[in-house]
């Protein structure tokens, strides 16, 4: 991988287009992880990427932050190659949700600036509000200065989740990185997360590593990977009609979760032979 030149920035304003140029990477040499992964993300695009456990989902969008670098070919944002940016430029404009909402043993508001440390009480009360967040925190004792224990422990699923989509909000990043939780919540706290994740997705591009059959029908795009390859791509109805193995999953009645489909469906393997 190229050296990283330090002082490069990412030039503003950024619109937030992505595109990965013939991408590879392995974890150990002689063991690809990933193949060819070519794709481009418009600005404001949603991305849903699909497969079963171990496709390389997460692999692939860790590279946009370079939590790992790509061995051989390029990933560019607004046509600047991010081997040259640096880690904090390039890293400021990503925000990253994930299914473990990564909270840490400080008050609820350390929580939500931690997102960005010099927003104004304004700011942080519009993010925690479109988060669906200031009800519940507004119902505990100490409210925002509530401390909310170890890794979030003090607080519910659902409410660790929303605090960390306050967090993004607030960051305001143009890039959205989402791991969809598949924790199970109640019906009611799950349309509050449903509609918090599509204000933190307006006008952003964002790439979800999509589990809900209803988040990935939505999707502007949908890439579909198996053993670290896409092996198709496209809308939900171009896909559906194309009949691969999205179209198969589709057809598999009765389930929420794509991994429900994948199971149902029994191995993926004899699809791909």
């Amino acid at each position: 991988a190229p050296m990283r030149r330090a002082d490069e920035a990412v030039r503003a304003p950024i619109r937030g287009e992505v595109i990965y140029e013939n991408v590879g990477f392995s974890y150990q040499p002689g063991l690809s992880v990933l193949r060819n992964i070519a794709l481009h993300a418009c600005p404001g695009e949603m991305i849903a990427l699909v497969g079963p456990t171990g496709a390389g989902k997460s692999t692939l969008v860790n590279l946009l932050p370079a939590f790992y670098e790509a061995d051989c070919g390029r990933i560019t944002i607004d046509g600047q190659d991010i081997s040259g940016i640096s880690l904090e430029s390039l890293r400021a404009q990503i925000s990253v949700v994930s299914q473990e909402a990564f909270l840490f043993n400080g008050t609820i508001r350390e929580n939500i600036l931690y997102g960005r440390l010099d927003a104004t009480e304004a700011e942080l009360m519009a993010a925690s509000r479109a988060a669906n967040c200031h009800e519940f925190i507004e119902r505990l004792p100490d409210k925002y200065d509530s401390r909310v224990g170890e890794r979030g422990v003090k607080l519910s699923v659902g409410e660790k989740q929303r605090v960390s989509i306050a967090r993004a909000l607030l960051k305001n990043a143009p890039i959205l990185i989402l791991d969809e939780a598949t924790a199970s919540v109640d019906t009611a706290t799950e349309k509050l997360i449903q509609e918090a994740l599509e204000r933190l997705m307006a006008n952003r591009t964002s790439f979800v590593i999509a589990h809900r059959l209803s988040t990935i029908r939505k999707a502007d795009q949908i890439l579909v990977i198996n053993h670290g390859q896409i092996i198709e791509r496209g809308t939900h109805e171009e896909l559906v009609a194309s009949n691969g193995l999205y179209s198969k999953l589709a057809r598999v009645q009765g389930t929420m979760f794509i991994e429900e489909s994948f199971e149902r469906l029994g191995t993926v393997e004899s699809e791909s032979q």
